[in-house]
């Protein structure tokens, strides 16, 4: 059974941290890109970074580079997210996703989905 289950999430003051965790079970880890996505309530899902397993690359959205940092435990098939300085408009529900495909951008090439993981940051 493919399985991806975030951890991590809970309330944090603007500023603080904290760190999300995607363990993932049921397929290839080694052969599969991981991203997080965020969704607030009444907005779209949107993508916040992306690994990939073939070569390790990165990719962070805009909005969280510098303050946001992704790695890859491939040992413990888990993707951390480490979120630093962080906003109230970081306050959304986190996702993690694999792709068989090198970080697309498109949510529809994501094949596995996790339950996601409550963020919520006061202000």
């Amino acid at each position: 059974e493919v399985q991806l289950v975030e951890s991590g999430g809970g309330l944090v003051q603007a500023g603080g941290s904290l760190r999300l965790s995607c363990v993932a079970s049921g397929f290839t880890f080694d052969d599969y890109a991981i991203g997080w996505f965020r969704q607030a309530p009444g907005k779209e899902r949107e993508g916040v970074s992306c690994i990939s397993s073939s070569d390790g690359s990165t990719y962070y959205a805009d909005s969280v580079k510098g303050r946001f940092t992704i790695s890859s435990d491939n040992a413990k098939n888990t993707v951390y997210l480490q979120m630093n300085s962080l906003k109230p408009e970081d306050t959304a529900v986190y996702y993690c996703a694999a792709s068989l495909y090198s970080c697309p951008r498109e949510l529809y090439e994501y094949d596995y989905w996790g339950q996601g993981t409550q963020v919520t940051v006061s202000s």
